[in-house]
């Protein structure tokens, strides 16, 4: 069924259960709701899993394989981006032809459990700064190489807190982090490839999950699970792995590209 205001209550009592793994399906149905759909798998009024939509493209899985399947089977996009526990993959390749293929690890952090270490001064950035940080994000990740200033100052309008570090009058490094009560997802972090091991991101980190956690119980962090420098300054910071999810891009299978792989 799809989510509506009177099912809102089920949701979001099942989904607080669980507020690191449900963390984007309660975020974009509070803050993005006019660009996210969530279809919910329910038997006896119990919600056995859940598919958040989000701008079209982005798609999440929860849930057993049985209770995803019809979801699943009424997503018509032609390209997605799935995140999913790994043993949905049978079921997104039974309809989606894989571009690229990664494993994504959620760390979380709760209050309590933090190690801040703030060896360097930190700035407040906003939107004057926007080109140059959008340049620091276009030179550090693949996935960022579009990012454009617009993209940049239009997250600050809407709240996003954007911290950096300035070394010679420089942005050399950055993190953001959109703060809420249930939670806060540290979203970029990055360092300019000239600056690293120095351990700037340490601190930006750090001072983020202070901000976090004067508001909320939990801070939450997303790293690809090739990329160990990052994945050891956050369990610096506290953070501790919590879940592990397949991260794939791909094309709607056709019958005429089905064919075309046998």
């Amino acid at each position: 069924m799809v989510l509506d205001s009177a099912l809102e209550p089920i949701f979001l009592d099942y989904a607080s259960r669980d507020v690191p793994d449900y963390y984007f399906f309660i975020y974009d149905w509070r803050f993005h709701r006019d660009s996210t759909e969530i279809l919910l798998a329910l038997k006896d009024e119990r919600i056995e899993g859940m598919m958040l939509i989000y701008n079209r493209r982005t798609v999440q899985l929860r849930g057993s394989a049985e209770a995803v399947k019809a979801p699943l089977e009424h997503v018509d996009l032609e390209k997605v981006r799935i995140q999913a526990p790994r043993e949905h993959e049978p079921l997104i390749l039974s309809k989606y032809r894989p571009s690229r293929t990664r494993e994504i690890i959620l760390m979380a952090l709760r209050r309590g459990e933090e190690k801040l270490y703030v060896k360097y001064a930190i700035s407040i950035l906003t939107a004057k700064d926007a080109e140059e940080i959008a340049d620091l994000l276009r030179q550090s990740l693949e996935d960022w190489a579009e990012t454009t200033a617009d993209q940049v100052a239009a997250s600050m309008e809407r709240g996003v807190l954007w911290l950096g570090i300035r070394h010679n009058g420089r942005i050399v490094s950055v993190g953001t982090a959109h703060l809420v009560d249930f939670g806060s997802n540290i979203g970029r972090v990055a360092t300019h490839s000239a600056n690293r091991g120095k351990g700037y991101a340490t601190s930006v980190v750090s001072t983020l999950v202070k901000e976090i956690l004067q508001r909320s119980e939990y801070a939450l962090i997303h790293v690809l699970s090739d990329n160990l420098p990052a994945e050891h300054i956050y369990m610096k910071v506290g953070f501790k792995p919590y879940k592990t999810y397949l991260l794939m891009e791909g094309e709607k299978i056709t019958p005429a590209s089905s064919s075309q792989l046998t």
